[in-house]
């Protein structure tokens, strides 16, 4: 690895693992430090991916309905007014060269000669009368006669095309209007992730919530975390995905998602958050996509909307503030507070220093110092002093207790 480091070909700071930018010369590694931070998934939920050097370009033709569909706009209506119109003009074209061949041209006005297609006497009637076959419009001035059998073959054969590229166009523009991509523009997510303690545990939260009074059914909630690692064989992984369990086992990650909610991953020994505190939190280069999935109930198309927090987006020691009332019997969802946080008490030490503190029965007086020397960082010399007494006072007095339990288990 650390030939890799020092080639003069190889020393790309910016596509090389972390453990080998440790290595790198100091200014490099500031070079590193300073990069600005690459989504993988951008806030919209739009993948920050861009597919090059696709050689099998044919396979986006053989699903040519879901290539038109995954076009912007501006060239679906093109291509949408350019069917049309190429084959107005293909078939008008036909019924002015048979009408050509025929000699129609040569006998307008000709009361005794039959024609393929009356008043057809050019070629913008021949587009016309394409138009008015292929949309079956019908006006009547224009119409084909019995003595032109070809005529009425290039008609059957048109009426059938017609058919096939109406149902294939406008059934992309229906597809195209009611993708569930608009209805997932009204699933929300907060701003930025927290963490906390819940229940004695620490705990990384954010929010989700639901705009529209028709709700997603069997909605449920996934998350990602996105991190580039490296094998204990030297190999590198860039963007590894490894799931964050936020209720996979308990269900709760199965959504009533009625008004918002604040979905909860438990730090513990299976987190990949496990080792991490408050101060090696900003250090670490790692994104978390979560992916909210349901079925509209309005259609019964499946909907997903992403969103993703980088590390400047995950407060430490901070919760989200409460949206939700109990007003005239019933209840009222305030979303200007939907983003909206407050700091709490929250230690600084990761939940493994946590769980070793808790086993040397610690964990009451280190957190409860710290925690508030954290919260109450302007107190008084005096008053530190004299909580600090305080707490230790009742953790003499919790070990006191324990000691006699103890003594009275023996006897």
């Amino acid at each position: 690895m650390e030939q890799d480091v020092e080639s003069p070909v190889t020393i790309l700071p910016s596509k090389l693992p972390k453990q080998a930018r440790e290595d790198l010369p100091k200014h490099l590694s500031k070079e590193c430090t300073k990069r600005r931070i690459q989504r993988y998934v951008r806030k919209d939920g739009k993948c920050n991916v861009h597919h090059g050097n696709v050689r099998e370009t044919y396979r986006y033709l053989t699903d040519i309905f879901t290539t038109l569909v995954d076009l912007k706009w501006r060239f679906n209506l093109l291509i949408f007014v350019m069917v049309y119109t190429v084959t107005w003009l293909f078939f008008g074209f036909i019924w002015w060269l048979i009408a050509y061949i025929r000699g129609d041209m040569e006998h307008i006005g000709d009361k005794k000669w039959t024609p393929c297609v009356s008043n057809l006497n050019g070629f913008v009637s021949a587009f016309l009368f394409s138009i008015e076959t292929e949309t079956t419009i019908g006006y009547g001035y224009r119409v084909i006669t019995d003595k032109c059998p070809e005529g009425i073959i290039l008609l059957l054969i048109q009426s059938v095309l017609g058919s096939i590229v109406n149902a294939f166009m406008v059934g992309c523009m229906f597809v195209k209007i009611s993708q569930p991509k608009k209805r997932a523009e009204t699933l929300v997510f907060s701003t930025n992730a927290v963490i906390s303690m819940r229940d004695g545990k620490l705990c990384l939260m954010f929010r989700v919530g639901d705009l529209r009074n028709s709700h997603i059914v069997e909605a449920s909630i996934r998350a990602k975390l996105i991190k580039s690692k490296q094998t204990k064989e030297g190999e590198f992984i860039p963007l590894n995905q490894t799931d964050i369990n936020v209720g996979y086992y308990t269900g709760d990650d199965r959504l009533f998602l009625v008004s918002p909610l604040i979905i909860s991953h438990e730090i513990n020994q299976q987190s990949p958050f496990w080792e991490i505190s408050k101060a090696q939190l900003p250090k670490e280069e790692l994104e978390i996509v979560v992916i909210l999935e349901g079925m509209v109930e309005a259609t019964g198309m499946t909907c997903q909307a992403r969103s993703s927090y980088v590390t400047s987006e995950i407060l430490w020691g901070y919760r989200f503030t409460p949206v939700l009332t109990l007003e005239d019997g019933f209840y009222e969802v305030d979303y200007n507070n939907f983003h909206e946080t407050y700091e709490t008490n929250t230690p600084s030490y990761s939940a493994k220093e946590l769980a070793e503190m808790a086993s040397r029965a610690e964990l009451p007086l280190t957190w409860s110092v710290s925690s508030q020397l954290d919260q109450h960082a302007e107190m008084d010399p005096e008053e530190e002093e004299k909580e600090e007494a305080k707490i230790h006072e009742e953790q003499t007095e919790r070990n006191g207790d324990v000691a006699n339990l103890e003594n009275e288990s023996k006897v």
